[in-house]
């Protein structure tokens, strides 16, 4: 039975799945970096929010982990490259909260807009200051939204409910989406020179890091107010600070902060022009019941069926599709099992083309199978689908994906190429009978080989009597021949043979085989 650990506080509906699908769970939270480690150990899954913190060390100790869950969007805690070569599945919960979220970044805007918490403080204080807070209304306002994935389509939908008018920029926008999310697709100086108001919505990654500089600002509308509920660090705050101050914006409202907690040493509190919140974007009591429900079920998921949803460092398959693509998942990673078992040295690239009805389900999981299979016979780390990727981009393999709507007489077909520093290998699969996965060419020669269990490799040469020398040989050694696949260049000359046994060839009996008359090569498969 796989068992979790719930390392921070959340609903305590996670505990609940987990006990109705079947899986050991147990709950710890609070603990210190030594003590996570000195358990991590026994855990095959783990479920975290924000305060625990999952950097190499703690992942050099999980020895048993698979999964790591993360509920909520954020996945800054996590080391994810260090959880890659440890072929550990980072999940986050990307829809659980992002109502909540945008919710918040409206709420930011109008308080920004009317100046409602300096107002409360200043009433509370015994004051009427009627005449000091005079705002601006949102109504017939141009809104800058940076970033339209989930939450940011969301916020849209809710400014354009208030009357405003909408631009955004997102470099992976097309003009079709924003056509149906009603927007004005601009470029980003465009956006800052035209907004109001403007919200952002991306991750923090190199490309957005202190995104809003002092350059950014100057290019900014005079009076213009921003908004971030997205992730600290996008705000240079040293920046924010003078563009506030000299009045160049009116006014700003960060959820989230470079450094978290923040004190009462931050110089933008003691502006009157900024408003902000201690990172409560996900902060209502329907998100947090609602990222620990997916988390759950994404993790007891994977752990019980293998499917993969909201993985950060491995490409997700839903559910849904797992029962089309699971048989072409396994077919990609024997063919690459094949092709690693019999390439030389010096892999420079992998090319794989998908043909069919093949090319047209999800092929960046196929991909990294078929990676999967040809590293796990060279390399000595574990290999699966996660770390593959990784571990092939730090020896410098590139890999390149191709599509075909046909596959010839074929109705799929995957052809896995592999170039080296001394020439190439070429296997070409597919499926027979539904979900066999089956060889059907290697190197150009036409052959037709079941990829399961044992296989004894052969290249010969096309002449007479070599079938019954090899038989021969193997009846002596009581190697039962369990099938025998012949293929041969045309016009004859070099040909192949694939002959499944019921046991593995010892280094020996190998030999004898390779020193047969005809025989050129022989090797053992282990599919």
């Amino acid at each position: 039975m796989p068992t979790v650990l719930i390392a921070d506080k959340m609903s305590a509906r996670a505990v609940e799945i987990f006990h109705e699908r079947g899986i050991a769970v147990e709950v710890k939270t609070g603990l210190g970096k030594e003590a996570l480690c000195a358990i991590i150990g026994q855990y095959d899954g783990l479920a975290i929010r924000s305060a625990t913190n999952v950097d190499a060390d703690v992942l050099a100790a999980a020895s048993r982990l698979k999964v790591v869950g993360r509920a909520g969007i954020g996945v800054d805690n996590v080391d994810i490259h260090a959880a890659s070569k440890r072929g550990v599945i980072v999940m986050n919960t990307p829809y659980g909260n992002t109502v909540t979220t945008a919710e918040h970044a409206i709420a930011l805007m109008m308080a920004a807009a009317r100046m409602i918490p300096q107002a409360t403080m200043s009433l509370k204080a015994g004051q009427w200051e009627k005449s000091r807070f005079q705002g601006v209304e949102l109504y017939q306002k141009t809104l800058g939204v940076i970033g339209t994935g989930n939450i940011g389509s969301l916020v849209i939908a809710r400014a354009q409910g208030l009357g405003m008018r909408v631009i955004a920029y997102d470099p992976y926008l097309s003009k079709i989406r924003a056509a149906d999310l009603g927007v004005e697709l601009v470029e980003m100086d465009t956006l800052l020179a035209r907004a109001d108001f403007l919200t952002v919505h991306t991750p923090l990654t190199d490309a957005t890091r202190n995104l809003f500089r002092a350059e950014t600002f100057a290019k900014m509308k005079p009076g213009a107010i921003l908004v971030n509920a997205a992730r600290g660090c996008i705000v240079d705050e040293a920046a924010l600070y003078d563009a506030l101050k000299s009045r160049h914006l009116r006014a700003a409202a960060l959820d989230v902060f470079c450094k978290e907690p923040v004190h009462g040493d931050n110089p933008l509190l003691e502006l009157d022009n900024f408003i902000c919140t201690p990172h409560l974007g996900a902060s209502t009591e329907e998100a947090q019941v609602n990222v620990a429900i997916q988390v759950a079920e994404q993790i007891s998921a994977y752990l019980l069926r293998g499917v993969v949803q909201n993985a950060v460092n491995l490409p997700s398959v839903r559910e849904e599709e797992l029962p089309l693509l699971q048989p072409y998942l396994n077919l990609g990673e024997r063919l690459g099992l094949v092709l690693g078992q019999l390439a030389g040295s010096g892999l420079r690239e992998v090319v794989i083309e998908y043909a069919g009805e093949v090319a047209e389900l999800n092929t960046a999981a196929l991909t990294t199978a078929i990676l999967k299979g040809i590293l796990q016979s060279s390399l000595p780390e574990t290999i699966n689908a996660v770390n593959a990727p990784v571990l092939a981009k730090e020896r410098g393999i590139g890999i390149e994906t191709r599509k075909r709507e046909s596959a010839d007489e074929l109705r799929a077909r995957i052809a896995v190429t592999l170039r080296m520093d001394q020439g190439e290998r070429v296997a070409v699969g597919t499926l027979v009978h539904e979900h066999q996965a089956r060889l059907v060419q290697l190197d150009g020669i036409d052959v037709e080989m079941p990829l399961a269990g044992d296989l004894l490799y052969i290249q010969n040469r096309d002449e007479p009597g070599l079938i019954g020398r090899i038989g021969g040989l193997l009846g002596a050694a009581g190697i039962n021949i369990a099938q025998f696949h012949l293929g041969r260049e045309k016009p004859a000359g070099a040909a192949l043979s694939f002959i499944a046994v019921d046991q593995p060839l010892t280094a020996v009996l190998l030999e004898q085989v390779a020193a047969l008359p005809g025989v050129l090569a022989a090797r053992m498969l282990r599919l």
